[in-house]
């Protein structure tokens, strides 16, 4: 049994390829003869003899489409923690503008979407671009303005 600190694995000799017939790993050096594999600098993982690779014959999945606006969504329940926190003013006007300013939202999203999940307590007045119902009912409930800005696609 080999231990780790055997004399046995330090010993052990490594194999000298490419040194004569009696080495048992001479002349070829174990890798046959001629062909590619035989030589030296051979890279051929992917290559399949011009057979079309696998990667390729494999459908690709999925779609990125060009000219998607990135939409920022706020839910009521966050604009409502914010004007408690004193972040926001109620007196204010919330807008794209505003929340890109305080950092609430990513400063790249191109369009505004209120999401009424949560409640309002504050009468406030709001201007996006895309409001869900439920959100909308809240807001005229309370006594608040929604201005929606109309979209030039």
């Amino acid at each position: 049994m080999i231990t780790l600190n055997s004399t046995e694995k330090v010993i052990k000799k490594k194999i000298r390829v490419g040194r004569g017939i009696g080495s048992g790993k001479g002349k070829t050096s174990g890798r046959g003869i001629k062909g590619q594999k035989s030589r030296s600098g051979v890279a051929i993982k992917s290559f399949e003899g011009g057979q079309m690779p696998l990667f390729r014959r494999l459908p690709k999945r999925g779609f990125n489409a060009i000219n998607k606006k990135k939409v920022a969504k706020i839910n009521l329940e966050k604009i409502q923690t914010y004007i408690e926190n004193k972040t926001i003013k109620s007196s204010d006007t919330i807008n794209a503008n505003l929340l890109k300013k305080l950092k609430i939202i990513n400063k790249n999203s191109q369009i505004l979407k209120i999401l009424g999940n949560g409640e309002i307590k504050v009468k406030i007045n709001i201007e996006a671009d895309l409001i869900s119902k439920s959100a909308k009912d809240k807001l005229e409930k309370i006594g608040g303005s929604i201005l929606i800005k109309k979209n030039n696609d």
